[in-house]
Parts: C-alpha cells; structure tokens; sequence
C-alpha cells in the first residue's frame, strides 16, 4: 500500500473534496492545487497519474488534525465537524438529484415524437439456393 492509497482512502473515509483537501493543506501553510491533487488520485495506468510523496501525506495529515480537532485555543469536536461534512454532501446530492430530474423530464418531454409513427410494412423474404464457390477451380486431370 502506497502514499496515493492511503490519501485516496481517507478522502472517501471522510468525504472530502478537493477544494476541502486544498483548504486542509492551507491549515499547515502547504500550498498546491486542486489538479496536482486530483493527479494523485487517478489510476496508475493513466498518463497524469503523480506519486504521492511523503511530504505531501504528512502535511495533509497534520492539516487534518488541526481541521477535525482545532487548535489548542480553539478546539473542535471531531464528530462535530464530519456530521457537517456529511450534511454538506447529503444536502449537495439531493439539490444535484433534483436538478437532474428536472433536466430528465424536459429531456423526455422533448424527445418525444409528435405524431405517431407508421407501422412498418411486412416484406415478405425470398430465400435461394446459393451454390458458393470458394477457392480455385478444381479441375480433374
């Protein structure tokens, strides 16, 4: 198991996005941006695909815990701060949800056809007999 599988697993563990790991990293004044991010994330086969180097990992690690249980003059409740995150996702998904039903029964509505299509006709099918001749001729000395 490597740097990129460890961060990809606490990415999905804690349902963070991008933009969430980028302001993660900001916390311990470690600056890099969303694409660099996402190349860790992709396949090892793809051409974009980065190693995740230690250094990035221990930032984004000590940023974390700074994001779940704040900082010794302000501390949070870490339960506290990944129920929100779940919320924000849940309520992101339903408002997603929505806007795609909406977009599905204008598409439906659109799609269908305002007069009603002829039956198709039957054709009847004639079959012959096909004497296929492959290859040279075979002529008999």
């Amino acid at each position: 198991m490597n740097n990129n599988d460890i961060f990809k697993k606490l990415r999905v563990a804690l349902q963070l996005r991008d933009d969430q790991i980028v302001e993660i990293l900001q916390l311990v004044d470690f600056r890099i941006s969303k694409g660099e991010i996402g190349n860790f994330f992709r396949n090892a086969d793809h051409p974009k695909y980065v190693e995740c180097g230690d250094q990035i990992l221990r930032n984004f690690l000590n940023g974390l815990v700074i994001h779940l249980r704040g900082t010794k003059e302000n501390p949070k409740q870490a339960i506290d701060v990944i129920k929100k995150n779940q919320a924000e996702v849940k309520q992101k998904n339903v408002s997603k949800f929505k806007t795609e039903a909406k977009d599905s029964t204008k598409k439906t509505e659109a799609s269908k056809p305002k007069f009603k299509p002829k039956k198709p006709i039957k054709k009847t099918e004639i079959v012959e007999k096909v004497q296929y001749k492959n290859g040279k001729n075979k002529r008999s000395n």
